[in-house]
């Protein structure tokens, strides 16, 4: 499989949207507070996939709300977005901080898988 690119389209009626350069379907999950959405549709288009991902509506609330996109097979992080409702300060590191949760979550699962397979 060639490297995936994802590049964000649009995010309008609480969906979530990207445009997945990929020769074949990836097995993509998006991440969410430690869970995968099950909600996640692609659909092919010329020369790549159309990634939907509905938006839980329990995101849609004040704080900052992280969703990290991987590569299933390998692990690897391909993109991300994030949601910030309420008052935001300028410059908020909210953002950067939950989004390095999201990503030291994928790792852990990711390491524990691995050493569930060495067992």
């Amino acid at each position: 499989m060639t490297q995936l690119t994802l590049t964000p389209t649009l995010f309008e009626n609480g969906i979530w949207r990207g445009y997945l350069q990929a020769d074949t379907e990836p097995r993509i999950e998006v991440h969410y507070l430690s869970q995968v959405l099950a909600d996640v549709h692609m659909t092919a288009t010329e020369g790549g996939w159309e990634l939907s991902v509905p938006v839980p509506p329990a995101a849609i609330a004040d704080g900052v709300h992280c969703f990290v996109i991987t590569d299933a097979d390998s692990s690897t992080e391909i993109g991300h977005f994030t949601l910030i409702a309420g008052t935001p300060t300028e410059d908020d590191i909210r953002t950067e901080i939950a989004l390095l949760r999201a990503e030291l979550d994928m790792l852990k699962r990711a390491f524990r898988r691995s050493q569930a397979s060495l067992d």
